[in-house]
């Protein structure tokens, strides 16, 4: 009787694996992003060349892997402890704990404020760019705690207490006070059930204990909807006081040592973003500090929005560039009818057309960071401006992006061994994260409105590339048409976000454009009859030069 319980026997040799890539893993982020590093140093970050090396090898290498863990094994909620006390724990994986002690070792919660040195943002930023394509959850407690630093200056002595451990370059996770600590977290909580992003109809209130004022002690009686980051060691809250809404330092702790008032009701559960936990919470007589001036709480916050707004560009930029190389490496190896799919002409048009979507997003989102740290007027005001442009458009454009990666690979894609299920299901947190898309471009004209020199500064910024590309010039000036036309802004606000953010990455390319990709980005971007779907572009812009640029080789 023939043996038929081994493949040996011929006909039962079924399981060879052909025509899959390899995996893409081990690899530096930074060395192969060309667009990258050509963004940082022309910003005035190329200082930090061996600290972005080093951290890109490990966004590419340990941080993958990292990132699979954290996102199988969401957070906890430990409400109380086997005794019945009450404990309003979040318990996280090991492998969330490792990602946020790389990231804080790396200066990605500080590096802007500890190192005094030109380009210190935009250093900073494509540390976050790179850590976000492999895990983007614990980048929620990172970006608070980056943020917080300018909200809490407004408030000396608390800034005193707490900087020094806000910027340590140490993570601690264990759930003591802070003088305990020597690395610590914060968070924030602004929105409530009854508003949402209109946070001046909050209705949490806080008491003052004694004379009151900035700096003093009040007591906070109330809820919010979302408290991202729930065991950070504090929290910058909004709450109304006697003379309007007001900002608030929230610690995790009171200073005698007794666990704050501060409960956690139930976790969220969320689309994406799963490694990190989302609480509803209620401030049953919480202690808190005023910060800044009473009632002047919205406009203290907005110093802290202002830097998670350029995190969320970053953020969906690097989900943008990991769901591009991993496309790309896909096609590299995969045969279809008989040839690559990186040789197919229309799938090389889908990649060429994502490649400048990526390139143009990091290009933008690299030139606001040098605009964030600097005191120059122009700069300052083009900040304002293009911050919500920024984020609106970005953010926007990740998961058409992503789904359209998840596509070139087909059913492999689609699957959970993949990252790209992952990112997908990320990529909206960014855009509804610190204020939509209909808020970033209400933002955009009141911006416009109120200050006349944001309008100055956003003209001068793209006069720096009138005459280098005819498509861009004709952009400009349907642009500045559509400005003057102010008794319909509000109607068009999206589409004029839109042309004001396809025209500043424009200007940013074609300033720097030495391979075309200015030019490329213009004629798929800005030329009459562009079609909205990525593989649409209608030349020969050298494809595979786009491709190869934006690739990972292994």
């Amino acid at each position: 009787m023939p043996d038929i319980t081994t493949p040996a026997a011929g006909r039962f040799a079924t399981h060879e694996v052909t025509n899959q890539p390899p995996p893409l893993c081990g690899y530096d982020c930074y060395s192969s992003d060309t667009a990258l590093r050509e963004a940082v140093a022309r910003e005035g970050g190329a200082w930090g060349r061996d600290r972005l090396t080093a951290y890109g090898a490990i966004a590419g290498g340990e941080l993958l892997d990292i990132g699979f863990a954290a996102n199988r094994n969401a957070p906890q909620l430990q409400a109380f402890d086997r005794f019945g006390h009450r404990r309003d724990a979040v318990l996280y994986h090991p492998a969330y704990h490792r990602s946020m002690t790389l990231a804080k070792e790396h200066g990605l919660h500080g590096l802007s404020w500890s190192v005094q040195q030109r380009g210190a943002q935009v250093v900073r930023a494509a540390l976050f760019y790179m850590h976000c394509q492999a895990e983007a959850g614990s980048m929620c407690p990172i970006t608070m705690t980056h943020a917080s630093v300018p909200a809490l200056r407004h408030q000396p002595e608390l800034a005193d207490a707490w900087l020094p451990g806000i910027l340590a370059p140490v993570y601690d996770p264990g759930d003591t006070p802070a003088a305990h600590k020597v690395g610590l977290t914060i968070g924030m909580g602004m929105t409530e059930k009854q508003g949402g992003s209109d946070v001046r109809t909050n209705t949490t209130t806080a008491t003052a204990v004694g004379d009151g004022g900035p700096g003093r002690l009040h007591v906070l009686v109330g809820h919010k909807w979302f408290m991202s980051a729930p065991m950070s060691d504090a929290f910058l809250v909004l709450a109304q006081a006697e003379d309007g809404l007001s900002c608030f330092l929230l610690p995790r702790w009171r200073d005698d040592g007794t666990r704050n008032t501060f409960v956690i009701q139930r976790l969220k559960d969320k689309l994406g973003d799963r490694s990190n936990a989302s609480a509803e919470v209620e401030f049953h007589a919480a202690q808190a500090f005023m910060v800044g001036a009473p009632g002047r709480g919205v406009a203290t916050i907005l110093d802290m929005v202002a830097q998670t707004r350029l995190d969320c560009m970053l953020g969906s930029a690097g989900l943008m560039r990991q769901a591009l190389v991993q496309a790309i490496h896909h096609c590299r190896y995969r045969q279809v009818f008989g040839r690559r799919l990186l040789d197919q002409p229309l799938m090389r048009n889908v990649l060429a057309d994502m490649a400048l979507e990526s390139e143009a997003a990091v290009a933008l989102a690299l030139r606001l960071a040098r605009a964030f740290e600097s005191d120059d007027e122009h700069e300052r005001k083009l900040a304002r401006i293009a911050t919500p442009v920024g984020k609106y458009w970005i953010c926007k454009r990740a998961p058409t992006l992503i789904g359209e990666a998840m596509e070139c690979l087909g059913g492999n894609g689609y699957v959970e061994e993949s990252i790209l299920p992952r990112l997908y299901r990320q990529a909206p947190v960014n855009s509804i994260w610190e204020g939509s898309g209909n808020i970033q471009c209400l933002d955009m004209l009141r911006a416009l409105s109120k200050d006349a020199g944001c309008g100055a500064a956003l003209r001068a910024e793209l006069q720096t590339a009138q005459g280098l590309n005819d498509a861009y010039d004709a952009h400009c000036r349907r642009l500045q048409q559509a400005l003057a036309a102010t008794d319909t802004l509000t109607w068009r606000a999206r589409s004029v976000g839109t042309a004001i953010a396809l025209a500043l990455a424009a200007a940013v390319l074609l300033r720097a454009d030495r391979y075309g990709i200015g030019a490329a980005f213009c004629s798929a971007r800005l030329a009459d009859g562009c079609a909205p779907l990525f593989g649409s572009l209608a030349g020969e812009p050298a494809p595979l030069d786009v491709i190869n640029r934006a690739g990972v080789s292994l």
